[in-house]
């Protein structure tokens, strides 16, 4: 599905988005160390590209896998129920006892269940967003490194920095300056 989104892409010569572009990347290099990681990366790819049938159903919960792969994992309906509260409260505090009631499991549950079915922790999944949502506006907007990092959840661009460091090993202003000017 994402490469026939990526082929009409090509065929009708619109550039891909540089966030895009790197998610891309970054799924080519982890995809013999890290194959959960190349899922996300390519999910969130797919979702950012608008390809409503993978905004139904994330590789996760449509790839074929054993029986005793998802065993003790979220229900579809539960994973996308958190994925979209995670999406709409991703500007403000984000708890893992709610998390649990939108998924209607006690929080230690929910978070063995999520870890099964995603491969990562919530809070990890709620980083990654975070992330993700300061890369696009970093690419789509002027606004502050400070501006982003309060719009994104964080507390200030300190905060912004340091998880930015932990997961792209580098700084949001780098990042930005690398791929405002390619």
């Amino acid at each position: 599905m994402l490469l026939n989104v990526i082929e009409k892409a090509a065929a009708s010569r619109q550039a891909l988005p540089p966030y895009l572009l790197d998610l891309l990347g970054q799924a080519r290099r982890s995809i013999e160390v890290d194959p959960s990681f190349t899922r996300r990366c390519l999910d969130e790819a797919s979702t950012l590209l608008g390809n409503a049938d993978t905004l139904e159903r994330s590789p996760v919960e449509s790839a074929p896998a054993p029986a005793n792969a998802t065993k003790g994992g979220l229900a579809p309906w539960q994973l996308k129920r958190v994925r979209a509260y995670v999406e709409e409260e991703l500007d403000g505090t984000i708890l893992i006892d709610d998390l649990a009631v939108v998924a209607e499991l006690s929080p230690g549950h929910f978070c063995r269940a999520f870890k099964t079915s995603t491969g990562e922790t919530p809070h990890g999944y709620i980083v990654r967003q975070r992330i993700l949502r300061a890369q696009r506006l970093m690419l789509e907007t002027n606004d502050t490194l400070s501006h982003i990092a309060c719009a994104c959840g964080m507390t200030d661009q300190a905060h912004l920095t340091r998880l930015f460091r932990r997961v792209l090993n580098e700084t949001p202003l780098a990042w930005r300056r690398n791929w405002r000017t390619a």
